[in-house]
């Protein structure tokens, strides 16, 4: 057996119990960075830092406060915030007091969010603000179990008539209960948790479905503690690094990292707000850092609009350094697997050499300078896309998993990662593949089951543990996953052709610097077409160079030009398609996707079967008695 294997298969039972570890072995340490976000005035946020002493003071205030209003093990007490230092602490003392964190997007309406909190029966609400708080004063008919809700920011909060004694807290509150407390039963949050079990329910979240209702994914403590071990044990991250997290906490994706940071000791800056990710990334100067493909897309089309609108030489320049990139990218990953080393003929490494000091160096520092690997996951990313970032120096890693897996499953191994792959499995974790197609796994990170739901936990977890992730996928002889499409997403035309929509789709952000998001259409059809959305800075700096300055993202996307640019990306598309892939039409989306119309998830996925619906007369129209090969 390997060290590895070894130091897995004898993990701490929780999170907890490794949260306890890391503040004894480094307490000094820093472990958080976080801003403190200005009210008034101009100037730049302030950043404050907690060690891990500071850290485990709030933690155990918290799970303690928690115990203290009678919270018991595996009740659940849910969190409904923005990605803040609060959420980690709420979290980790929620875990610390032997209880499970229900996770709720701060999107969430009031609706589904009472939904939520109803169907996991959660004893206490950590709210970000008023608003959150609005949302469960307005359903607290239906939420019997809920005891109480704690807020995390007062401003704004008013405590109403009706609410029972003692209903609405703050956390500051929370944390003075359980200070007091503490100092009564000094071991009482030690005590919870020695009792915690690998079985032990951690976590509840809520995938957020396409149609009907979202089912809550159990996972144990067991899960998490797998994670804080196995992904330190990757070599992914060490002690030395400098994590930006700003992905949503409330899903897997976000939640994982925190697992990963306590494993390896390494500092987490904080800040979940998107808008400031651009200006976030030179103060933070991160070593490391996780994001979804939309992220890494929308820098490329920033730099592409900005060398365009530099204009002539400037903008050839981009062109000339973004295909350098690409064409040593690929020549560096294909010496790396014959030969072990990433490098590349003498001639392309002078002429990259000559690109690095023009554009990839201005490209770096608009990451901070000394992003040493950034994960990418939970949606595709374009693989000309990720070569050009590799060849520019920001050596992205894909990686895949789902919520029923805790998030990490497959991770893109250092140097050795191969562009348009998810990499090799995490230490412990089984993969196969299903006669169909489909990726089965089993480890210890897959789920128990969804709550209150055995039948649906039924299929698609087997008795002997392999889980069915309905997702199409292909593994390379030394082990490298490359995921295909969803199993479900898949197109058959009516000409009995397969089509992935998500590797046309994927082809397309490569080659049009203006997509945004795209749709590809076509199940039962004898033909494929696409929904595109444009991503209003690119097109708005366009249009501004095409005489349409000023004028309003909607009027600019229907005009007879942007139909013909989009166009002409439209064939260069198609000519590297088999014919049954090709788009032969398309139209161009009134506005981008979003979350708030329900059009993407939070983790910026696309929901097709919303978009399909909501713009059914754009297909139908696509469609409307035409016959097309």
């Amino acid at each position: 057996m390997s060290d590895t294997q070894t130091l897995i298969e004898n993990r701490p039972p929780s999170v907890a119990t490794l949260f306890l570890e890391r503040v004894e072995a480094t307490p000094d340490a820093e472990a958080f960075r976080y801003p403190v976000l200005r009210t008034t005035g101009e100037g730049p946020e302030e950043w404050r830092s907690l060690t891990w002493r500071q850290s485990s003071e709030r933690v155990l205030a918290i799970a303690a406060g928690l115990i203290d209003l009678g919270v018991q093990p595996e009740e659940r007490v849910a969190i409904a915030s923005n990605t803040r230092i609060e959420w980690i602490l709420a979290d980790l003392g929620i875990l610390c007091a032997g209880a499970a964190t229900t996770t709720v997007y701060p999107s969430t309406n009031a609706e589904e969010t009472a939904y939520i909190l109803a169907d996991s029966s959660s004893r206490v609400l950590i709210a970000e603000d008023a608003t959150q708080l609005a949302k469960v004063r307005e359903r607290r008919a239906e939420l019997p179990a809920l005891a109480h809700v704690v807020v995390i920011d007062e401003a704004g909060v008013e405590y109403a008539e009706g609410d029972p004694e003692g209903w609405v807290l703050s956390l500051a509150d929370l944390e003075w209960r359980g200070s007091v407390y503490l100092e009564r039963k000094p071991d009482s949050v030690h005590d919870r948790i020695a009792a915690i079990t690998a079985d032990q329910l951690a976590t509840l979240i809520y995938t957020s479905g396409t149609t009907g209702r979202p089912k809550g994914v159990r996972l144990p403590h067991g899960n998490w503690s797998y994670m804080a071990t196995a992904i330190p044990a990757t070599g992914l991250v060490t002690a030395e690094d400098v994590q930006y997290l700003w992905l949503p906490l409330a899903h897997v994706f976000g939640k994982v990292l925190t697992s990963g940071q306590i494993g390896a000791g390494h500092v987490t800056a904080v800040d979940g707000r998107i808008d400031k990710i651009i200006e976030n990334l030179p103060v933070v100067k991160p070593t490391y850092m996780a994001a979804v493909p939309r992220i890494f897309e929308k820098v490329y089309n920033g730099v592409a609009a900005k060398a365009r609108e530099a204009g002539g030489a400037k903008y050839k320049i981009f062109q000339w350094a973004a295909g350098v990139a690409r064409e040593y990218a690929k020549a560096a990953q294909d010496n790396m697997q014959r030969t072990g080393n990433r490098t590349a003929p003498l001639g392309l490494t002078v002429k990259h050499a000559i690109a690095d000091k023009l554009v990839y160096t201005k490209l770096r520092a608009a990451f901070g300078g000394q992003l040493r690997a950034a994960v990418s996951g939970s949606a595709a990313l374009a693989p000309d896309i990720g070569f050009f970032f590799s060849g520019a120096g920001i050596h992205i890693l894909e990686g895949y998993g789902l919520t029923e897996s805790s998030a990490a499953s497959f991770v893109n191994p250092g140097e050795a990662y191969r562009v348009g792959t998810v990499g090799k499995p995490l230490p412990g974790t089984e993969v196969r593949i299903a006669h169909d197609g489909e990726i089965l796994l089993r480890g210890p990170g897959i789920m128990e089951g969804y709550h209150g739901l055995p039948e649906k936990t039924a299929e698609v977890l087997e008795p002997d543990g392999w889980f069915h992730t309905g997702d199409i996928g292909e593994l390379s002889v030394d082990g490298y996953l490359r995921i295909t499409d969803r199993k479900k997403d898949l197109i058959k035309t009516s000409g009995g052709k397969y089509v992935a929509p998500a590797e046309v789709e994927g082809q397309f952000k490569a080659v049009c610097p203006f997509v945004s998001n795209i749709l590809v259409h076509g199940a039962d059809r004898n033909f494929c077409t696409a929904l595109i959305a444009l991503d209003e800075p690119a097109i708005t700096g366009w249009a501004k160079d095409h005489g349409m300055a000023g004028r309003p993202y909607a009027d600019i996307v229907s005009t007879k030009a942007v139909e013909e640019l989009i166009s002409g990306y439209v064939d260069q598309l198609n000519a590297g398609l088999q014919r049954w892939q090709t788009i032969k039409k398309f139209r161009v989306l009134p506005r981008d996707l979003d979350v708030e119309h329900g059009e993407l998830t939070p983790s910026l996925k696309l929901k097709r079967p919303v978009v399909e619906r909501e713009y059914k007369y754009l297909i139908d129209e696509m469609y409307d008695g035409t016959r097309e090969a």
